[in-house]
């Protein structure tokens, strides 16, 4: 039996090292005239088993690096309580703070920026020694000379510079300076994302070779999904501060419930050209953390959102083409009006968003369309044209917002084996995930 395989067992069956409940971390939003946070975790509730490697992914502003540097209070949380060995450390300050920190750290994206130019290798290394006041000064010497033998680099390097290194040896340095301390948890941020292919398989197999010999427990964040998938024994899919998705990585992998997480697995690419790929492309951008949708956080781009049954019968194109429109006013909402502007809406004379007719004649042009979905997209225009956004934002998702829109979501057990997976559809009322998804892959 491999040694990744009697790890996968042992984490599978282990106790908790890491237990976060109901995190939060938001940005800004104090004070009375303040425009509101930026919610880049919000709410996250997951364990990591000691000894295992799990995996965080998702799109870039999704909140990964936010939550890995919440995890080791690099960021300190708005609220929620993340419990490491049984202490919640996010009540930790001072002399508790500094001793725990020896026990959590952080390899970072870029080896280049993560590393000060100015000091030496073996200085980098030895810098979280000093700072804890460990042992002697020859011992630390020695210490550093170990741990870069331990990742792969020579003794005659202590005392070059980081410039003189290429990508990967300076993704190995900032490794061994996470390794200094003996941490038990350690929160790597993309680390192979600057990487060549090549020198990637290198770092992730020093990775794991480094966590077989020293008990170590991973939190990997990356975008490259085929790289989770090699290391990592459970995943959780992250979009807009939640977790859509979250359990073991091969049974995700193979099988995945959540819209989102459909989606994501469906760009990855095939090695083998003959293989059909049903694809799922999803519409726009994700919103901004700072307003995120009232209902579930993916619903402005989700292909398998609840439509209400009063607009069940409308062709899919024309319901497509209402939705994009509610983007278009939902980001118009958020466009502040100068004194100018102001004043001319006072006057009656509003027309900064008078090509908000353009936009309607370009989406809805050659559909066909209900009268009663015409009559309210003709308001809500209206309302725009007169200068409030906010109005036809409110008024469109109070006549075509559907569950997905309004209410947040549970997080639904959708295995034996525990994975949830965050979405309405898991109700029985509603239709299946997959089965609403498959009319939108486009089989490239």
């Amino acid at each position: 039996m491999s040694n990744a395989i009697e790890r996968k067992q042992t984490a599978a069956s282990g106790e908790t090292l890491v237990d976060v409940q109901d995190l939060k971390k938001y940005y800004g939003g104090n004070g009375f005239f303040a425009p509101p946070p930026v919610k880049a975790v919000d709410t996250v509730n997951f364990e990591i088993k000691r000894g295992e490697t799990f995996g965080l992914v998702g799109e870039s502003g999704s909140g990964k690096s936010t939550l890995g540097r919440t995890l080791v209070r690099l960021e300190q949380a708005t609220d929620g309580s993340v419990s490491f060995d049984g202490t919640d450390i996010t009540e930790l300050s001072g002399s508790e703070l500094k001793k725990w920190r020896s026990n959590a750290q952080m390899v970072f994206q870029d080896p280049e920026s993560s590393l000060n130019d100015r000091m030496t290798v073996g200085e980098i290394i030895r810098e979280p020694l000093d700072a804890h006041g460990w042992k002697t000064k020859s011992e630390r010497r020695e210490r550093v000379t170990e741990l870069l033998s331990e990742v792969g680099l020579r003794e005659e390097h202590y005392f070059r510079y980081p410039h003189q290194f290429s990508g990967g040896q300076r993704q190995r340095i900032g490794i061994a300076r996470a390794l200094a301390l003996e941490p038990e948890f350690i929160v790597l941020d993309e680390p192979v994302s600057a990487l060549d292919v090549s020198v990637q398989a290198k770092i992730i197999t020093l990775l794991e070779d480094l966590q077989e010999e020293f008990d170590l427990t991973y939190l990997f964040i990356a975008h490259d999904l085929s790289v989770v998938r090699h290391i990592c024994d459970r995943v959780a899919v992250m979009y807009l501060g939640k977790i859509m998705e979250i359990g073991d990585t091969e049974e995700l992998y193979e099988d995945p419930q959540n819209p989102y997480t459909q989606a994501l697995l469906s760009a990855i690419p095939r090695p083998d050209p003959t293989v059909t790929i049903d694809r799922i492309t999803l519409p726009g951008t994700p919103p901004s953390p700072r307003d995120p949708p009232q209902g579930c956080q993916f619903s402005t781009r989700c292909p398998a959102k609840i439509r209400p049954e009063a607009y069940a019968d409308v062709p899919d194109e024309t319901w497509d083409a209402v939705e994009q429109l509610r983007e278009v006013i939902r980001e118009r909402s958020r466009m502040s009006l100068s004194a100018t502007d102001q004043m001319r809406k006072r006057l009656g004379r509003f027309s900064r968003f008078d090509d908000i007719d353009e936009t309607v004649e370009d989406l809805f042009e050659e559909l066909s369309v209900p009268q009663a979905v015409q009559d309210h997209v003709q308001h809500a225009v209206e309302l725009v044209k007169d200068g409030e956004p906010e109005e036809a934002r409110t008024y469109l998702r109070d006549e075509f917002g559907g569950v997905c829109d309004t209410t947040r979501p549970d997080h639904h057990q959708v295995s034996a084996s525990g994975r949830e997976s965050y979405c309405h559809r898991h109700d029985a009322e509603y239709d299946d995930v997959t089965a609403v998804l498959s009319k939108y892959s486009d089989g490239a």
